[in-house]
């Protein structure tokens, strides 16, 4: 089989599956539909379990059970009462998350035109995502890719107030209610995408409800008693307008060392209750009554010696320090956990000692973090890509169908920013050796320039007040001749 009927037959069998899906929908049958997507609900729900320090392992420590003296007639224990063991969790996955989203959305993605004609679109484009918040959202869909595995980005077209076309985005995720179901063909291009979610009626009747996107239609699904009930809606942006984030999630791959430390912890906070205070060690001679219950002070009574040579005495029991191979090991498991989940290690005397370094020297100190940060952006990119073409095929489509021609020839690059910013003096002195140098332009100065925000307002200021310059040179030119004529 040669490589065009290979290519052929793959875009014949998934056009056909997506015939037959569409098929099942025009059916009402959506459950059989929703049972030909991809749902990863279990390992979801097995990331949040990781996430959520409540459902930790160490939380399911059991109370440990007191009993009295043996009963010198039956021999039996008499029982007391439970004691609770602490249960301390520690909040890895948070702080490794977190890391990861500074590192890669610390500062927002830097969009540039890279087409010409086309200043109308993409100035429609910038205010787009403004008005969307897409900055804010993205973070956000991040920061729960990061903890269970996977999240969306739902845009969604609407008529405002005002009866104008306008577009808000929606983060789902299973932690915010959604269900996410999707399928792709065999080369990863999303096919149809679904969110699950409850929804109040009118009556105070709660309806679970899925709507599912594909690239020319929008179907609204409402489960009942007896099937469910569909409406159906053309999508006017003519583009699935899903952005899907997949990855493992951030501390993947650690959760055995940070259950072993959140045991030694808890067993550690257990035995200080236990041993931390002083212990009054005294013979049973010179003991007249004991502590009542519920006092902090300890006791513990020892028999005197059988042949009565030692005389009775009284001294503090006391614990001098742990173990050093339990320190040890809790100091390298903290570092394991941070190593392999490639997190740097950030406290208040590291901060404190970085407080004159340059950005380029902070980068290298927190290389774990970039590593993994240039990782993640193999992907990103790609949804940045797919976010680009989104918010095009939606403003030439729906919001503004006038610039539909420019949409067509809008390219729009992205570039990820630096979480702690530049070296500005170091950027400023490199443009200004090009441009000196004749490597550069004085527009290339200006748009590389990172003190100047607005580099089209910066352009236009400096023609005006080169003309008002240039007529201030006339008005003197013309003085000089008439003074000298006179």
């Amino acid at each position: 089989m040669g490589l065009f009927n290979w290519i052929v037959n793959g875009v014949n069998a998934a056009v056909g599956r997506n015939q037959e899906f569409e098929q099942l929908l025009k059916a009402n049958d959506v459950s059989r539909a929703l049972s030909q997507m991809t749902d990863n609900s279990a390992k979801v729900e097995a990331a949040l379990k990781v996430y959520d320090t409540q459902q930790h392992e160490v939380m399911n420590r059991p109370s440990k059970a007191v009993f009295g003296k043996k009963d010198p007639v039956t021999g039996k224990r008499k029982f007391l009462r439970y004691d609770e063991k602490w249960k301390i969790p520690i909040p890895y996955p948070v702080f490794i998350n977190e890391m990861a989203l500074v590192f890669l959305y610390g500062r927002p993605l830097k969009w540039t035109q890279s087409s010409k004609g086309t200043d109308r679109a993409f100035s429609r484009y910038i205010d787009l995502i403004k008005s969307t918040r897409f900055n804010a959202k993205i973070r956000e869909a991040k920061r729960l890719a990061g903890a269970e595995g996977q999240s969306a980005l739902l845009f969604h077209t609407y008529r405002n107030d005002e009866g104008k076309p306008d577009c808000l985005i929606k983060v789902v995720a299973k932690s915010l209610g959604d269900d996410i179901y999707f399928r792709k063909d065999q080369f990863g291009r999303m096919m149809c995408f679904a969110r699950g979610y409850n929804l109040q009626e009118v009556g105070g009747e709660i309806k679970y409800h899925v709507d599912i996107h594909t690239k020319k239609m929008i179907y609204h699904c409402k489960r009942n008693a007896m099937g469910w009930d569909i409406e159906e809606e053309v999508n006017r942006a003519k583009k699935i307008c899903v952005v899907l984030f997949e990855q493992e999630p951030e501390c993947a791959g650690v959760e055995p060392m940070m259950h072993r430390k959140e045991m030694m912890v808890s067993r550690r906070a257990d035995v200080n209750d236990r041993f931390s205070d002083p212990a009054l060690v005294a013979d049973s001679d010179i003991v007249n009554s004991l502590p009542e219950k519920g006092e902090d002070s300890k006791l513990f009574i020892l028999k005197p010696s059988m042949d009565g040579a030692k005389k009775p005495e009284m001294k503090y029991l006391t614990w001098d320090n742990a173990p050093e191979n339990q320190k040890q090991e809790s100091e390298e498991l903290d570092d394991k956990i941070h190593r392999f989940s490639f997190t740097p290690k950030i406290d208040f005397d590291t901060m404190k000692s970085l407080s004159q370094i340059s950005a380029k020297a902070l980068k290298q100190l927190m290389l774990l973090a970039v590593i993994k940060a240039d990782k993640h952006k193999e992907k990103h990119d790609e949804y940045a890509d797919r976010i680009t073409s989104v918010f095009i095929a939606i403003i030439g489509n729906v919001l503004d169908i006038s610039l539909r021609d420019e949409c067509d020839n809008l390219v729009v690059e992205h570039e990820f920013q630096e979480p702690f910013g530049e070296d500005i003096e170091s950027v400023l002195n490199n443009l200004i050796k090009t441009k000196n140098a004749g490597g550069m332009s004085d527009e290339t100065f200006i748009e590389m320039n990172p003190i100047i925000k607005d580099a089209t307002l910066e352009k236009e200021r400096l023609k005006a007040q080169h003309e008002q310059e240039l007529q201030e040179e006339k008005d003197r030119y013309k003085q000089d001749i008439f003074g000298s004529a006179e």
